[in-house]
Formats: structure tokens, sequence, C-alpha cells
């Protein structure tokens, strides 16, 4: 893509490049790469230039027909992301194909990370799998979070705000990365806005980290921004031109929902405090997108172990078969509310109203 406008103002100031390749020589510090400092020097002389080109997306090609501009330059990462979405897209649409229902665990832990122990939201997504594996006609995609913990380049980069200046401006799906003269490369999120689009619904299961969301998953709530009101064509605005993308807002802009009408489900569960607050932020948050709760018993805020000690928490889990029980209902649940809306049930309850007060 070509490059941004700089802002008008800034006081950041640009980083010199001895710290530049003292940074980027980091990632070798082992000393098994010792014998190969020369090519490391020689590659961290490549990284520095195109840092200093600005060559964020060095693998282009003209848009082609379909978009505002199809001569724009286009990188190779976003259109292969944004054809997966519109594959995920067609099969959420088709009739014929099977319902999906995306189950995630949210917490930043598992048993490969530091702790060396599995997360009781990770036990608790085998749980609504292992009921959702019951229901015929349904797949089941399980999305754990916490591999960003343990596993190699396992990345969600955060939002940087291109909403706020304005919303034509926050591209469908995000083409802030990868940008690889800044080294913001394996964003994750290529791989997970297609599970999203292709759910018919969403089940998050997440634990309470100091009356907040984990990391990763407000990594990945904040860079789904643009699935809801997000610009499915980044040449209309000449890749990060916020003149233009001022100006169309101004003009009108549609807003399109990207992830309306799919359903969900949140279960949030924690030891001391915050449970509520939590699941009330990501309900919030979820029908704000419109998306639809399913059902009276589609989020579920729960204790596990309240104010016992941590070392007791897996057992505690163990002991509280009342919430197993509400964990399987809230995953049987959903694939109900599935199942009526494949079957037309829901759309009475969906009216079409106009939004009198549009983002």
């Amino acid at each position: 893509m070509s490059k941004a406008p700089k802002p008008r103002h800034s006081d950041i100031e640009d980083i010199e490049q001895p710290e530049f390749k003292q940074r980027y020589k980091q990632q070798f510090i082992d000393p098994a790469f010792a014998p190969h400092r020369e090519q490391i020097e020689t590659l961290a002389q490549i990284a520095w230039e195109a840092h200093v080109d600005g060559r964020k997306a060095p693998i282009t090609q003209a848009a082609g027909p379909g978009f505002a501009d199809p001569s724009y330059l286009l990188a190779d990462d976003w259109r292969k992301t944004h054809r997966a979405i519109g594959e995920a897209q067609r099969r959420y649409a088709d009739p014929d194909e099977a319902a999906r229902i995306l189950v995630i665990s949210a917490s930043d832990r598992n048993d490969k990370s530091c702790p060396g122990e599995v997360s009781k939201s990770r036990r608790l997504l085998n749980l609504a799998c292992e009921t959702l594996a019951q229901e015929p006609d349904l797949v089941v995609d399980a999305l754990d979070l916490s591999l960003m913990t343990s596993e190699y380049g396992r990345v969600i980069h955060p939002c940087k705000g291109c909403v706020s200046t304005a919303m034509p401006l926050c591209h469908w799906p995000c083409s802030c990365y990868p940008n690889y003269s800044l080294g913001q490369v394996n964003d994750w999120m290529q791989e997970i806005y297609p599970l999203w689009v292709a759910a018919s619904a969403v089940l998050i299961i997440t634990p309470v980290y100091w009356y907040q969301a984990p990391s990763a998953l407000k990594l990945m709530i904040d860079r789904l921004v643009c699935a809801d009101g997000g610009n499915p064509d980044p040449s209309s605005t000449q890749g990060k031109d916020a003149r233009i993308a001022k100006q169309i807002e101004l003009d009108g802009w549609e807003y399109p929902r990207h992830l309306e009408g799919r359903l969900f489900g949140v279960i949030v569960h924690g030891d001391a405090a915050g449970v509520d607050q939590l699941r009330m932020n990501l309900s919030s948050w979820l029908k704000d997108m419109q998306m639809i709760p399913a059902g009276l018993f589609s989020e579920l805020s729960r204790f596990i172990g309240y104010y016992e000690p941590y070392a007791l928490s897996h057992e505690a889990l163990d002991k509280d078969k009342a919430l197993q029980q509400e964990v399987q209902q809230t995953a049987a649940g959903l694939a109900k509310a599935v199942r009526a809306k494949h079957a037309g049930q829901l759309e009475s309850l969906m009216p079409n109203f106009k939004e009198p007060r549009p983002k």
C-alpha cells in the first residue's frame, strides 16, 4: 500500500539507526547465533532500510475490478484475508451449509505457559465443546487465545484507533497489519476475522483479570472494531488518507454491520469480584455490533472457589457440578437458538428498524 501521510502535528521522535538495529538484533541474543553475526548485521541493515523507506506492504498488486480505484495497490496479505472473509460470509449465508459455532477461551494462560497448568476457561471450553459435539449438523470451531502466551509468533497487534479519525479509515478487514517496516507481522487477526464471520453464534468463556477482560481478549475486541462499520474498500480512501476518509464520512457513511444477526453467549468466571461487570461489558459490546443474545440463559457469571485459596481453584471447579451443568446448558441453549434462527423462527423478533442515531 502507499504510505500514509504524516500527521500535521507530532511530538513523536523517529527511532535512530543504532537503537533500531539493537532492538532488531535482540531476537538473536542466543549464543547459538554468534557465528552468524555478519549475516545478522546484513539483515539488520536491510530491515533498517525498509523501515526508513516505509515499506509497510512490500508485496502488492492492483486492486482490480470491484474496487473504487482499480489501480490502487493492495497488499497481498490484506487481499488474502479479504478473500477468506468473503468465503466465510458465503458459508454463513448458505442455508445448505452446516451452521458453525465459535467457542472462545479468553484466558491468557495454559499448561504450556508459565503456570504450567491448564486454565479453568479452557476446561469450561472443553465442556461446552463436548456438549455441542452431541448436536447433529453443527460445526464447532474452538479458539484458544492463550496461544499468544505460549506459541511462537502468535500475535494480536493493538488497534491503532483509525476509527477515531473517521469510520471509513477503519478498513474491513484491518489494513494496519502486517507492517513489515515496523516488524509487526504474524497478525493472528487475519485468521480470526473469518472465524467470526463464518459463525452463526459465538460463545466467549473468560476469567476476570482485575475487573477487566484478559489482555488477549481485549486485543481481539479492539481489533474487531472494523467489523462494525468498517470500510471494505481501502482504495476508496487511498489507504490511510485521513482527508479523503473524513469527507466520505461527512457525505454520509452507511456504517455496514459485518457481524449483524449472529447469536452470542457469554460465560464469565472469577474468584472474588468483577464477574457481573465484565459480563455486562461483553454483552453490551456484542449487542452494540447488533449481535443477538441467544436466550434467557445465554449470559452466565459465576465465582469459582469464592475467596478460597488459588491453589484449590481447580478442585473447586471439580466440585461445582451446578456450574458445569450451567455451562452445558448455555452451550445447548446456543445450539437451540441457532437452529431456531436457521428455521426462520427468530425473524419476528428481529425488526428491521432504521437506526435514528447511527454512529
